[in-house]
């Protein structure tokens, strides 16, 4: 988020406009024009694929941004004080001078880059929700954390952003200082998406909470290799703490505390679930709230939906009207209405 904030400072010395300090924070604000979307590519990668950080391996995104944000930088360097500063407010000043020329393909470039930079990571965001999307509900009990809905958002807020970020280019620079009106719609429409984008991040699990793997050596399924005996037993066991220890009222449950109750791993927990129930994890534990859910309406029918939801287990409210949607295709108020 601290990419996107030097970019504001950025416009807002430039519009308000401070002649005097703008071509100075020119340089930060192309090094992190550059870098937002290789970084935020990164950002997915680390929701999906990859389980921390690494220099080594994510810099590949940022070399060619960086390479060119400082040969910019360099030239601009270059370029007399006078030529460059009045070259920032008027883009045809001095348009005979090598040093301006250079600046003027360098910022084409830039901007190329930053199209490129666009497509691919919309492109890549969005294959990596949808092979790793099922990846969460596998893992997580809560329908909120389980579900991929924010990251899509997250995806598809890049893409309102940068739109309106291709309508300011395109209107130039010049154009923009003359209608102040145009500025302020820019500027509200980029905050309040920026914003949402930083709540969105915020809120949202990993997608892929599961990077460990049973790597078979003739890449069989890991139940074809588990005897059958083995299979019911950990069945048993996964219906002991769900029927008798009721382990699903734990509203921040994850597949890993059901792994350390039946002893076992949860390549194992998952699979045996899928088969027996054509279940995801998710899914099986919101049935079972479902299940305590009518039974504590019944006895308690003034409940509030706050006290039910923490009754039965629910992550939260929302948790709740999720599962009752999708368990009847009835809202929360329909279904509690039918069963009085």
């Amino acid at each position: 988020m601290l990419l996107p904030v030097v970019c504001f400072i950025a416009h807002f010395l430039y519009f308000t406009p401070y002649p005097k300090i703008y071509p100075y924070f020119d340089f930060a604000y192309q090094y992190a024009g550059s870098l937002i979307l290789p970084v935020y590519y990164i950002y997915f990668r680390l929701l999906t694929v990859d389980e921390e950080f690494s220099f080594k391996a994510h810099s590949i995104y940022l070399v060619i941004p960086t390479i060119l944000a400082t040969v910019y930088c360099i030239g601009a360097f270059l370029t007399p004080k006078i030529e460059y500063r009045t070259w920032l407010f008027d883009e045809q000043a001095f348009s005979d001078s090598p040093y301006v020329r250079f600046l003027v393909i360098m910022r084409a470039i830039l901007r190329i880059q930053f199209l490129i930079q666009v497509i691919f990571t919309i492109v890549a965001n969005h294959l990596l929700i949808q092979k790793y999307a099922d990846k969460a509900e596998q893992f997580y009990s809560n329908l909120h954390d389980g579900r991929s809905s924010n990251a899509k958002m997250l995806n598809f807020s890049i893409i309102i952003i940068c739109a309106v970020s291709f309508i300011g280019v395109a209107m130039g620079r010049r154009l923009l200082i003359s209608k102040d009106y145009v500025i302020y719609f820019i500027w509200s429409i980029s905050t309040v998406i920026i914003y949402f984008i930083g709540y969105l991040g915020f809120k949202q699990k990993p997608i892929n909470p599961m990077f460990e793997f049973i790597n078979n050596a003739d890449n069989q399924n890991p139940l074809d290799v588990l005897p059958i005996r083995s299979q019911k037993k950990i069945l048993s066991r996964i219906l002991v703490e769900f029927d008798e220890n009721k382990i699903y009222l734990n509203k921040q449950l994850t597949i890993m505390d059901v792994v350390q109750a039946v002893g076992t791993n949860r390549t194992y927990i998952s699979l045996v679930i899928n088969q027996q129930y054509h279940q995801n994890f998710c899914t099986f534990v919101n049935d079972h709230r479902f299940e305590e859910l009518e039974h504590v309406i019944k006895e308690n029918p003034d409940y509030s939906n706050d006290m039910l939801a923490e009754s039965c287990g629910f992550g939260s409210v929302i948790s709740l009207k999720r599962t009752v949607s999708a368990k009847t295709g009835m809202s929360i108020t329909e279904w509690r209405k039918k069963k009085r």
